[in-house]
């Protein structure tokens, strides 16, 4: 073993027994052989001479890769020592007298890679070069089984690396595929498949294996060459044989499927085609899948038949003609039978592409008005294969009920694998709704006849199509209930499963009713029977925590599109929800888990809409808000007045019961309306009113914890809504408290929460912002980087997320000050001393930021500003300094340096808008500040920028004339322009 040997066994070495140091020097070593002149034939004679399968594969892998890179400066001699060495190791011969190796005794891998060399000296020499390699081979066959092997492995490599489109190519590649593809036509395709049928012929009975290889290197050519040579009675009559005689190895069987299938797959005219389908006699193969065969068969004869089937129906939908059409009919009609069967009866691979099929098929059948008799059998046969493949594995019962580990992943899989077979329904309901809502309605009557707990996967399959179906209703059939939905939705209602315990099937039966809630806004007589569903053990009073969740949600949204038509059943709802009114703040103590948007207070969303209705009479409206509201309140009093502030932590559960009740006071409130609460029933006011009292010291007594600071800050926003102007008085003391320990999270908040009251109020609000702002910015200005947020690794963490955060949100805040009338915000006495910080913020992200949305908003900022601060060109100066930073720094940076970056993207819709804006600004300047603008932009701004004088003088034309889109279409221009003569020399910044 020389040192090249023995580097390249320690660079293979994967046992952790070599030192690192040494195996580096291994590989370093390797690659230094690799860089030397005569390396091919270095890797020649080791092919020739070293039995390791490590020194014959990196020889192998090295031959490979220098062919590819270096085969254009290779010398004619070289190129010819290569191809013999190479060809006569494929061939099981000697290189020369000494060569006492063959690499075909060696393992697949190293054959493999022989055959990768192979293939690239094909790409590069054949047919030119070396025309002969196809027919040389061919010559070699004789030799037996294993230059037969070497054969096949060639041709796959060849489709693999060369050939297929499978694999992306560059029009390089695709064009050479083309050439080696005309010349096998032209030279030996026809002697390749001569040798494909006399292997077969010769090794079915000996060698399977060799034959399996034989079918798969056929399979892979059949789309390219002529398909006589193989659609014709001794071949295809040799692999019907090889599929059907149960004597042969399963293997060798799916292999001459496989082979078939890509005949029947041949692209072609569609009648030429629809003979070949024709002479196939594919009615053969059917008793091969009802017969109790080996899995990988049956789903090799399934891929088979779903094959065959979609290749007859594209014929059937490019044959015009009611005569051609009658052909590929009675062919599918043949052939659905068994694909039905396969879907219903076996497991599997296929089954997505026969979903796909039958997709296809019943798309057909739209056109086809009315069904024959054999097209309604079809119909039947495919909601029966949509039942039997949505129903859940009764296996995973226990899993799915616990939604353990296994359980959401097997809800998950299913949930995805049901998709395709929905729309499929659905089509199918469009074709044939009578068939599908009888299917359906036979379903569930067998569903709801079953009075054993084993149909659990039945019930909820059942349940599923009825689901299912009403994605395709009208919502107007869905209201009048036509066909037979008149008697499906009552018997829905009106069953009680004795599985209903179940939580797939208690949650796809609520859903289902929801599904169908248009229905009662007609049929007001069931509206008893939902309210049952929803309020008894099947909906919110259910064991399993999961679903009575879920129904409160549900019911929440029925409650949201029925509303005044429940006004008569207000007090037996109520009664009925007594309970999990009571458990809602008490449940949790026990219980961190829930969260989310179903956290059960939907419950409390559903009693706010019902009782907030003007349909309610006064008096019962403020009895039953009294009901809830004191309870709650009085909770949280009481939970304050023996709070202990220093340690919150000791009490943890009060701190999560008095988070629940702000929620449920918050969704109650939803169903209320400022005009009620405000102006027809200020009585009901007073009483949010109080409750918000009640809830603001919460941020007193708890000042730290951001969990309740949060659900506080939320409550405001929800009496903001309903309160209107009334809520000003509580507005100091909650500002206050919520901006005294804000960290950057809670601040983002806490500025939404005074947009909010901005967007609602606008000036009114004037005095309050007047209060609030000297603090909000000195925080922000404290906590923000002054220059930008660090890139790269480590630099995403949460603490940067929530200040990047923070910044886009004080962004939109100063924003919306500006254009709601209010920037003299900016100039009260207390808040100057933040104008310059504010102003080199706003600047600075108006040129740079990443977010083009952020940058728009801080030009629309300067130009309100410059409108609100700026009376005319000539008066007196509002803002001292203001007039000449406009003009000498966002002038310059943003309206000309930031536009003049490549970065600066005009094929960009935001950007685009943005540059929109950019241009605005420089129009209100002018407008505002005359030529003290236009002298500084021309001779300062445009003079560093290398500005053109006659495009200059034009920018001054048309920044003067009143057509803001030809200023717009100008200054693009110009920038354009300006970025070709820089060429990439300057950056502007």
């Amino acid at each position: 073993m020389d040192d090249l040997e023995k580097a390249i066994l320690i660079s293979f070495d994967e046992s952790g027994a070599v030192d690192s140091a040494l195996k580096a020097q291994a590989v370093g070593y390797c690659r230094q052989i690799k860089e030397t002149p005569s390396i091919c034939s270095i890797c020649i004679e080791r092919l020739c001479f070293s039995k390791l399968v490590q020194v014959q594969f990196w020889c192998l892998q090295c031959l490979h890769e220098v062919l590819r890179v270096r085969y254009s400066s290779m010398g004619v001699e070289e190129k010819s020592f290569i191809r013999k060495s190479v060809f006569s190791l494929a061939c099981y011969e000697s290189i020369d007298d000494k060569n006492l190796v063959r690499v075909l005794d060696g393992p697949a891998f190293i054959k493999n890679k022989l055959a990768q060399v192979m293939v690239t000296l094909i790409y590069f020499e054949y047919p030119m070069i070396w025309p002969s390699v196809f027919v040389d081979f061919l010559s070699n066959l004789s030799k037996g089984v294993i230059v037969i092997d070497m054969f096949c492995r060639v041709l796959n490599a060849l489709d693999e690396e060369v050939i297929s489109l499978d694999y992306p190519r560059s029009q390089e590649e695709v064009a050479i595929a083309g050439q080696i593809k005309d010349a096998m036509r032209q030279q030996c395709i026809s002697q390749v498949v001569r040798a494909w049928y006399d292997i077969l012929l010769m090794y079915r009975n000996s060698d399977p294996d060799l034959c399996c290889s034989v079918l798969d290197s056929m399979r892979r050519y059949v789309s390219w060459i002529d398909i006589g040579l193989i659609a014709n009675d001794a071949f295809v009559g040799l692999l019907f044989e090889l599929m059907l005689v149960s004597g042969f190895p399963c293997q060798l069987r799916g292999a001459a499927a496989g082979s078939i299938h890509a005949v029947a797959a041949k692209r072609m005219d569609p009648k030429a085609k629809l003979t070949l389908l024709q002479s196939l006699q594919i009615r053969k193969v059917f008793g091969l899948v009802a017969e109790d065969n080996d899995i990988e068969l049956v789903s090799s004869v399934a891929s088979l038949l779903t094959g065959y089937s979609t290749e007859v129906l594209e014929c059937l939908k490019r044959l015009n003609s009611e005569d051609g059409k009658a052909v590929p009919t009675e062919l599918l009609n043949e052939v659905l039978p068994s694909v039905f069967y396969v879907m219903q009866n076996c497991e599997i691979d296929e089954t997505f592409s026969i979903v796909q099929f039958l997709s296809g098929y019943v798309g057909t059948l739209k056109s086809l008005a009315p069904l024959t008799e054999t097209q309604s059998l079809h119909v039947g046969q495919i909601l029966e294969v949509i039942r039997s493949q949505i129903r859940f594995d009764p296996a995973y019962r226990n899993n799915l009920d616990a939604l353990d580990k296994l359980g959401k992943e097997e809800e998950d899989r299913m949930t995805e694998f049901r998709k395709d077979l929905f729309v499929l329904l659905r089509s199918v309901g469009r074709v044939a709704p009578d068939a599908t809502q009888i299917f359906i309605r036979n379903s569930l009557a067998s569903a709801v006849a079953s009075n054993v707990d084993v149909d659990v996967e039945e019930i909820e399959a059942a349940l599923s199509l009825l689901y299912a179906f009403g994605e395709s209703l009208s919502d107007e059939t869905m209201k009048t209930g036509n066909g037979l939905l008149g008697e499906l939705i009552p018997m829905l209602l009106s069953t009680k499963f004795p599985c209903h315990n179940n939580r797939l099937v208690a949650l796809i039966y609520l859903e289902t009713v929801t599904r169908y809630m248009k229905f009662f806004q007609e049929n007001t007589q069931y509206i008893p029977l939902v309210l049952s569903a929803f309020l008894d053990e099947r909906g919110i009073h259910h064991p399993n925590s999961n679903v009575s969740r879920r129904a409160s949600y549900l019911f929440m949204r029925i409650v949201k599109l029925l509303k005044a038509k429940l006004v008569p059943y207000i007090e037996t709802i109520l009664q009925s929800l007594q309970d999990t009114v009571a458990q809602f703040t008490t449940i949790y103590a026990a219980s961190k888990e829930l969260s989310g948007c179903e956290d059960g207070s939907h419950i409390f969303e559903a009693i706010g809409l019902l009782i907030g209705m003007e349909d309610v009479p006064l008096e019962k409206q403020s009895e039953y808000l009294t009901a809830l509201l004191t309870p709650l309140c009085q909770q949280v009093e009481a939970m304050l007045l023996n709070a202990k502030a220093q340690n919150p932590e000791e009490s943890p559960e009060k701190i999560r019961n008095i988070q629940q009740i702000i929620m449920a006071i918050n969704a109650l409130s939803k169903g209320f309306s400022e005009r009620l609460v405000t102006a027809s029933r200020p009585a009901i006011g007073l009483m949010f009113k109080q409750t918000l009292d009640v809830l603001l010291r919460i941020l007193i007594i708890y000042p730290k914890l951001e969990p309740l600071r949060c659900k506080v800050t939320s409550f405001i926003h929800r009496m903001v809504d309903i309160l209107g102007s009334s809520v000003f008085p509580y507005l100091p003391k909650a500002l206050e408290q919520l901006l005294a320990e804000s960290e950057p999270k809670e601040l983002a908040g806490f500025l939404l929460l005074l947009n909010q009251l901005i967007c609602k109020f606008n000036a009114g609000v004037g005095d309050i912002l007047e209060e609030v702002y000297p603090a909000i910015a000195s925080r922000v200005f404290n906590i923000l980087p002054r220059d930008a947020f660090p890139t790269g690794p480590g630099s995403n963490t949460e603490e940067i997320r929530e200040l990047q955060e923070l910044q886009r949100t004080f962004y939109t805040f100063l924003h919306v000050i500006a254009t709601h009338d209010l920037s003299s915000v900016f100039l009260a006495s207390r808040s100057t001393a933040y104008l310059d910080p504010m102003m080199q913020l706003i600047l600075h992200a108006s040129c740079n930021h990443k977010d083009i949305l952020v940058r728009k908003a801080c030009v629309q900022i300067f130009i309100r500003l410059i409108k609100d601060w700026c009376a005319s060109p000539y008066g007196e100066e509002k803002v001292p300094g203001f007039r000449s930073f406009v003009v000498e720094a966002f002038a310059t940076n943003c309206c000309l340096y930031s536009v003049l970056d490549k970065s600066f993207e005009f094929r960009d819709a935001n950007t685009l808008v943005l540059f929109g804006e950019i241009v605005l600004a420089q129009k209100v300047m002018f407008e505002k500040f005359g030529n003290d603008f236009l002298v500084h932009f021309l001779s300062k701004s445009f003079q560093s920028a290398h500005c053109p004088q006659d495009l200059a003088e034009q920018y001054c034309q048309k920044l003067q004339g009143n057509d803001i889109k030809a200023l717009k279409s100008f200054y693009q221009s110009l920038i354009e322009n300006l970025r070709r003569q820089q060429n990439g020399s300057l950056v502007f910044r």
